[in-house]
């Protein structure tokens, strides 16, 4: 009987200690964003703005100069012409380079300049949550430029539903989530911004133009087929230019739970980071 009793309390015991964690853990999260928050809120029109220069270039290059002539020999996978075919892309990149490099610099620069990095690895708080209050301002840096780029892809196609559809913000949220976790731990890793620029021009950029934001990866050589395909902005840009322009039955459902993958692995290894970083 005494035995019952021990194992019915000890039964009860772990699912308290479980949700008292899982409750901190939100908790903190929650305050380590608010913390970011505060600084993001100032400086709204500027982080909208940074990552819509690059884009608008490649949509005047390639969506208007280069695709009149593409438009003329070839029929695109999805939308009515070139133009409207990188406009996902155009989206999903600009989520990505801010997500990305406005969580490095951040991070780097309470790191290595202000010095200040030090206080919150001081906090009582579970590394996991630092992990996503610092990955969540990434997620709204990356939304608020790639807001900025969707309002340009409507007024270029008039498609209001095309770009606001629940599975195209959903994949995007996700896409700066993955990205956001990247600069997250490459911020907390480098010794240096000319660290920050070495993994830009070798892992961004090259990502830029082989994840599916000019072409159609289904058209590759089964070689690069499998490169492209390790990268994770390639599920990105298929899923967000299926969720824009073809039905539900064309959709690449495969993409949500790879990018789930990806996300939640950067978690675990963030975590890790935090609870062992040492500045």
């Amino acid at each position: 009987m005494k035995s019952q009793l021990i194992n019915s309390r000890g039964n009860k015991t772990i699912p308290n200690i479980k949700n008292g964690l899982l409750k901190n853990i939100i908790t903190d999260t929650l305050t380590v964003f608010w913390g970011e928050w505060l600084d993001l809120r100032a400086r709204i029109a500027q982080i909208a703005a940074t990552g819509l220069i690059s884009p608008l270039i490649y949509i005047f290059a390639f969506g208007l100069g280069l695709g009149n002539t593409i438009d003329r020999s070839i029929t695109p996978t999805a939308g009515e012409n070139y133009l409207q075919f990188i406009l996902p892309g155009m989206v999903a990149l600009s989520s990505m380079t801010i997500s990305f490099g406005g969580t490095t610099f951040s991070i780097c620069g309470d790191r290595l300049f202000t010095k200040t990095f030090e206080e919150l690895l001081l906090l009582p708080v579970h590394p996991l949550a630092l992990y996503l209050g610092k990955m969540l301002a990434g997620i709204i840096r990356g939304l608020m430029t790639a807001g900025s780029v969707i309002l340009v892809a409507i007024i270029f196609t008039g498609k209001i539903s095309s770009f606001l559809n629940p599975l195209f913000i959903s994949l995007l949220i996700l896409n700066c989530s993955v990205f956001a976790g990247l600069g997250v731990i490459i911020g907390l890793r480098v010794k240096s911004l000319e660290s920050v620029s070495l993994y830009n021009n070798f892992l961004i950029v090259p990502m830029s133009f082989l994840g599916g934001t000019f072409f159609d990866p289904t058209n590759l050589p089964s070689i690069l087929k499998v490169i492209v395909y390790c990268l994770p902005l390639t599920y990105t840009t298929s899923g967000l230019r299926a969720a824009a322009y073809l039905p539900l039955s064309s959709f690449p459902w495969y993409s949500i739970p790879i990018l789930c993958g990806f996300a939640i692995a950067l978690s675990f290894f963030g975590a890790y980071q935090f609870s062992h970083q040492q500045d």
